[in-house]
């Protein structure tokens, strides 16, 4: 029993109480979905870190927060909007150093558009690139110094080595590997891509965080582990193989399935 991989959950603010005791029985790892809006970013959000760390007082895993994500893109071409996506990230450091967070969650700038372009504009690469590294780099400068690191997170990628190519060329700074199941398997039925332990495997010793959903395939669904059609003992298979020992989050939609979920992969032999 003990060798097996220890789940965490992602939860809002009003579903941690209700899940204080799963978290303290283990040093499950955690990841906060409070602090994701802009709303939230721009507002007095004390109050609430405060309040999150009471509730957790006692708790012993890895803890981060998902960051913000909503109407852009780490790599746009626009500088305005580079600036902006900056700053929501620094803010998103702030939070994750008041909750004493060591990771932070981001999107993948690789989209469906995107690779089925490739080579009719053979600039978008390097514009790309440019792009993000102007966006993250303050950021990460900042995040290796107070010991955060940033997950980027696959969203529409079909080609799993690409997010590992762009962390590449960004040297690896503060960043780390993160795969949601449901994306990739949504990639994978929708789009072509490979399926969900190809992604795992591509990431390697560099995975860091994986977010466990369930899916059909058509749509980011984040339904309850067993609900849907991921193959899962292909997933934690090539979750041993990288030998890393990422963050292992249960993300789903429902937080009643949280602990639902937990028991199924127990059941089956593949975690705790």
């Amino acid at each position: 029993m003990n060798h097996r991989p220890i789940l965490g959950a992602a939860l809002d603010h009003a579903s941690l109480p209700a899940h204080r005791d799963w978290l303290l029985e283990a040093p499950r790892d955690l990841e906060l979905q409070a602090f994701v809006d802009a709303e939230v970013l721009d507002g007095d959000w004390s109050a609430l870190a405060a309040d999150t760390l009471r509730i957790l007082d006692g708790h012993e895993g890895r803890l981060g927060i998902h960051g913000p994500f909503w109407g852009f893109t780490i790599a746009s071409y626009d500088p305005e909007v580079r600036r902006l996506v900056t700053r929501r990230f620094q803010q998103a450091l702030d939070v994750c150093a008041a909750v004493k967070g060591t990771h932070v969650v981001i999107h993948s700038p690789f989209t469906t558009w995107g690779y089925n372009h490739r080579g009719l504009y053979p600039r978008d690469a390097a514009r790309m690139l440019d792009a993000a590294r102007d966006t993250l780099q303050p950021v990460l400068d900042r995040a290796a110094d107070m010991g955060i690191t940033f997950m980027l997170e696959n969203i529409e990628d079909i080609e799993p080595a690409d997010r590992a190519a762009l962390c590449a060329a960004l040297d690896w700074q503060a960043l780390e590997l993160s795969v949601d199941t449901g994306h990739a398997h949504y990639a994978h039925i929708s789009t072509g891509a490979p399926p969900v332990d190809f992604f795992i495997r591509a990431a390697g010793e560099r995975l860091g965080h994986v977010h466990l959903q369930d899916a059909d395939g058509h749509a980011d669904r984040h339904w309850q582990i067993g609900h849907g059609t991921i193959l899962w003992p292909s997933v934690f298979a090539a979750i041993a193989e990288t030998g890393a020992h990422p963050r292992l989050i249960l993300e789903l939609r429902d937080k009643a399935g949280v602990i639902p979920s937990a028991r199924h992969l127990a059941a089956l032999g593949l975690a705790q």
